[in-house]
């Protein structure tokens, strides 16, 4: 019999990021940490390399949605030429919009972060170690989470949203905003890991990502080149290592 329930549904709306006047992305999303989401899609996506670069930012509410609204310095006219979006993208897809096929598997840059060490057992538990942190989850049961895993310390920050590209954007954002080095902890996603998720990663300086699912076949190759650890199927004690496998031992 069908029965009658109710529960917090979670949002989603429009957000439009804006540089300088024009769009480059509107994506829909859970309308919270709306500056956490627009700086690290900024940074993931190429727009900006650090905060320096951006004169001044602000919020703007309509009927419609929200627009995340950055002014740039002068000399990221050329990147975000390179690196424009003119479409909505869904929640589900990282790449709708993109205006050529060669900036869908566009070069990474190679992530440091060497001296990063995880023993076996944080990992393992990690997609677990999410679930006290994640609030819109708990309400709803329909959010994503992407988490900060520090070596000894566990999930020190966390971020929710219906996409988990939009929940990773936030916690990068939120990374870069309250100016924690991405190269001292790994990034814990509860969802497959794709190839849009590698490429933020790269971008931010993110030297490991784990999560509770499996990766695709293209996402490790780009982990294996951009030099990401990657670990993935998360969970009940275990998990499985595709790429940089220095960065998990007993020994650290």
């Amino acid at each position: 019999m069908p029965r009658q329930k109710r529960r917090d549904l979670p949002q989603e709306v429009p957000v439009a990021v804006v540089f300088d006047g024009t769009t480059l992305a509107v994506m829909m999303a859970t309308p919270n940490d709306i500056a956490d989401f627009a700086h690290g899609f900024a940074l993931s996506e190429g727009a900006i390399t650090d905060l320096t670069q951006i004169e001044a930012f602000e919020i703007a509410t309509h009927d419609q949605g929200i627009e995340a609204r950055f002014w740039l310095c002068e000399d990221r006219a050329e990147a975000l030429a390179q690196r424009r979006r003119t479409l909505a993208g869904p929640v589900g897809c990282g790449l709708c919009g993109i205006d050529s096929l060669e900036q869908a598997l566009r070069p990474l840059p190679r992530v440091t972060g060497d001296h990063l060490r995880l023993i076996p057992a944080e990992v393992a538990a990690a997609t677990d170690a999410l679930r006290p942190h994640q609030a819109l989850h708990a309400r709803t049961h329909a959010t994503h989470a992407a988490g900060f895993l520090h070596p000894k310390r566990g999930i020190t920050l966390l971020r929710e949203d219906v996409g988990r590209h939009n929940a990773l954007d936030k916690l990068v954002g939120a990374l870069l905003r309250s100016g924690v080095d991405p190269a001292l902890g790994a990034v814990v996603m509860t969802s497959r890991l794709s190839v849009e998720l590698v490429q933020k990663c790269a971008y931010a300086g993110v030297p490991a990502l784990i999560a509770v699912s499996a990766p695709t076949g293209q996402a490790v190759q780009l982990a294996e080149d951009a030099g990401i650890t990657l670990a993935a199927c998360a969970r009940g004690g275990n998990f499985d290592l595709y790429s940089h496998a220095y960065r998990i031992s007993d020994a650290g």
